[in-house]
């Protein structure tokens, strides 16, 4: 039986803290988000876990960093990816530190200066321009046993190749080698960026369609309700995944190799529909409550009946919504890169890896295992958190 709260009990009570403590004691939920923020950790601080280049060597008595120009201007076709992974790890960081130390601060002045410092670190990965670097900085440091080189805790890039092709796992490859003799490990940690990159901007894509045009058409009703519906019949008629296959087909032939960005458009345009009609139904019921009633007799302006009342009242569906979209576009990206279709060679890809160990998979059972591992539970993970929110946004029980 539950007793009544008391008025300092009902103060300090919310519903997303009640959501919160509820997601936290679902046991298969933490465990995703714990394997989603692994991910992320991994995808953030790649540069430092796996590198060709020395964090830190001496050069004619002068410290240099190898590695740093190759961490601001990636040479690699997907350099956006890149760019802005590595920019988390140094905005993240002096982020943590600031809002740390400046917490007597008036807050409209914290985040005042926390965007000044968050553009000055921008800068340093918009204006620089990437430089090709072929030196074999291990044989270098074979032949100066004696000079300072720092490499990273793997030191292998993922894109270096070597005579050493099909290599088992051992000491010098942790995951084995492909078929040109680049490193898998150094590879499935690159390969969690693009995963990550796909899934998340593919998703918050279709998230912002789907939202607001469900928002809308739920809350006008009507006429304007009945022509968005059939449009969002139409475009749930498209087969996504053949979709995809026939933009990259013509894509390629025409030359263009840079195909992240493509995937995650295609993904994200055609996504939006099944959230959209999730978000009018949850409009449907709420707009002929009291509140949105007393809402437009006061005369509030409709943007804000929908932004300030509305959604955050069907927040909690979206959120599952979203978090399963997660899921189904990482596992498009690494379909379509298992077919050939999807990151092209020489980027690093879940999929691709796979792809190359489809002509022998006993043989090649390192380009197997460890992809096809990733995917699931990344997948499996992220299905655990989002039916953790499902269960965290409904009622309470």
């Amino acid at each position: 039986m539950k007793t009544a709260r008391t008025d300092g009990d009902s103060a300090a009570f919310s519903p997303f803290r009640a959501a919160s403590e509820r997601f936290f004691h679902d046991r298969m939920a933490v465990a995703g988000f714990s394997f989603i923020v692994f991910l992320f950790v991994l995808a953030v601080l790649a540069p430092l876990i796996t590198n060709g280049k020395p964090l830190l060597t001496d050069l004619g008595g002068t410290l240099r960093s190898p590695a740093l120009r190759d961490f601001f201007a990636p040479d690699c076709q997907e350099a956006l990816v890149e760019r802005l992974f590595n920019f988390l790890l140094p905005a993240v960081s002096v982020s943590a530190i600031f809002l740390f130390f400046s917490r007597a601060w008036r807050q409209r002045i914290r985040f005042s200066v926390l965007a000044v410092l968050l553009v000055l670190i921008a800068l340093p990965f918009i204006l620089s321009r990437s430089v090709s670097d072929h030196t074999d900085w291990r044989e270098w440091k074979a032949r100066e046993p004696g000079a300072l080189c720092v490499f990273a805790v793997c030191p292998a890039g993922p894109y270096e190749t070597s005579s050493d092709t099909y290599a088992p796992p051992s000491r010098t490859h942790w995951f084995g080698t492909d078929q040109v003799g680049r490193d898998v490990f150094a590879r499935m940690i690159y390969g969690t960026r693009i995963s990550l990159a796909v899934g998340i901007l593919a998703t918050m894509l279709s998230l912002f369609l789907g939202t607001a045009i469900g928002l809308f058409s739920g809350y006008r009703g009507g006429r304007i309700d009945l022509i968005v519906q059939r449009l969002v019949e139409i475009v749930i008629c498209f087969p996504t995944f053949l979709l995809l296959l026939i933009l990259m087909a013509v894509m390629l032939d025409r030359g263009s190799r840079q195909s992240i960005l493509l995937v995650i458009a295609v993904l994200g345009l055609t996504g939006w529909p099944g959230l959209c009609r999730l978000v009018r139904g949850e409009v449907l019921k709420q707009r002929q409550m009291a509140y949105i009633r007393s809402c437009e007799c006061i005369g509030l302006p409709v943007w804000r009946i929908l932004l300030f009342h509305l959604l955050p009242n069907a927040a909690g569906p979206i959120f599952v919504s979203c978090a399963f979209e997660v899921a189904g576009a990482i596992l498009a990206e690494n379909g379509l890169s298992f077919l050939g279709f999807g990151v092209q060679d020489p980027s690093p890809s879940w999929g691709e890896l796979l792809r190359e160990a489809f002509a022998d998979p006993l043989t090649y059972w390192n380009l197997m295992l460890w992809p096809g591992l990733a995917i699931f539970l990344t997948v499996t993970s992220f299905n655990f958190a989002a039916d953790g929110i499902r269960k965290a946004a409904g009622p309470e029980r």
